[in-house]
Order: C-alpha cells, then sequence, then structure tokens
C-alpha cells in the first residue's frame, strides 16, 4: 500500500491515504500504454484529405490528338496524370481512422500509467476538488 498526502486546494497537507497496491503498484506495461495512445490519437484524426482523380478533374473528355501519325506519345486524355492540371494518381481520399482496442488493454494501460506516476511521486490527492473558478492560475498551488 502505498501512502500519499492529501492536499486542499491551496496546497496544504490535509491528511494521508493509502492506495491499493492492485491499481498503483502493478508493473508498467510500455506497449498497453503506447497503443492506447496511438489508439487514442487515431481516433482524434479527421480523415478529410482529398485529391481529385482523373475523372473527377473538369474537361478532358476528348482524345487530344489521333493515335497515331503526330510523332507524339500517345495520349487518351488532358487530364490524366501526367499532364499538368491532370489528376492525382493514387492521391489520398478522405476515410476513417479509427479502431478499437481491447477493454482490457485499455483498462491495463491506465493503471500501468497510474502505477508509474505512483511510482515517481508524480501524482497529487486533492482532498475536496471544488473549483471556484476555471482560471489555471487560480489552480496551480494545487
Amino acid at each position: 500500500m502505498a501512502k500519499f498526502d492529501v492536499v486542499d486546494m491551496s496546497g496544504k497537507k490535509v491528511s494521508t491515504v493509502e492506495l491499493s497496491d492492485a491499481v498503483f503498484g502493478i508493473t508498467p506495461n510500455e506497449k498497453a500504454v503506447h497503443e492506447a495512445v496511438v489508439n487514442f490519437l487515431a481516433n482524434q484524426r479527421q480523415g478529410t484529405q482529398n485529391t481529385k482523380i482523373r475523372k473527377e478533374v473538369r474537361g478532358g473528355g476528348k482524345k487530344p490528338w489521333r493515335q497515331k501519325g503526330t510523332g507524339h506519345a500517345r495520349q487518351g486524355s488532358i487530364r490524366a496524370p501526367q499532364w499538368t492540371h491532370g489528376g492525382v494518381a493514387l492521391g489520398p481520399k478522405p476515410r476513417s481512422y479509427n479502431y478499437h482496442i481491447n477493454n482490457k488493454v485499455k483498462r491495463l494501460a491506465l493503471l500501468s500509467v497510474l502505477s508509474d506516476k505512483a511510482a515517481n511521486g508524480n501524482m497529487v490527492v486533492v482532498d475536496k476538488f471544488a473549483a471556484t473558478s476555471t482560471r489555471p492560475r487560480l489552480l496551480s498551488p494545487c
């Protein structure tokens, strides 16, 4: 059982509390934490990037010159990717980056982070979190 000081909103020690080793005493699993963070960041992505392919670019319905006899390379449309102002070959399209991870992995990641914070002393236990204002400067003593 880890012991931590309980402080009030002004930063003064009020009491001491013992935290359970089942939550705050496990060995941190970096792989689970990494997977949870990457999952969170991937789920935040909008996925709205878009480029126009050759069929979406305006124009280019007519063959620019005949197939043979001009000396030019054969071309079918002025909106093909190799032309200036042509469509983009293999460009990005809107898609969802969301994916799910198992609930047990999410829970293990949370417990790992809490255990790591407790082991390094980077945790503060607040007695009654009654913020009178939402200004960060008023919360800083804690």
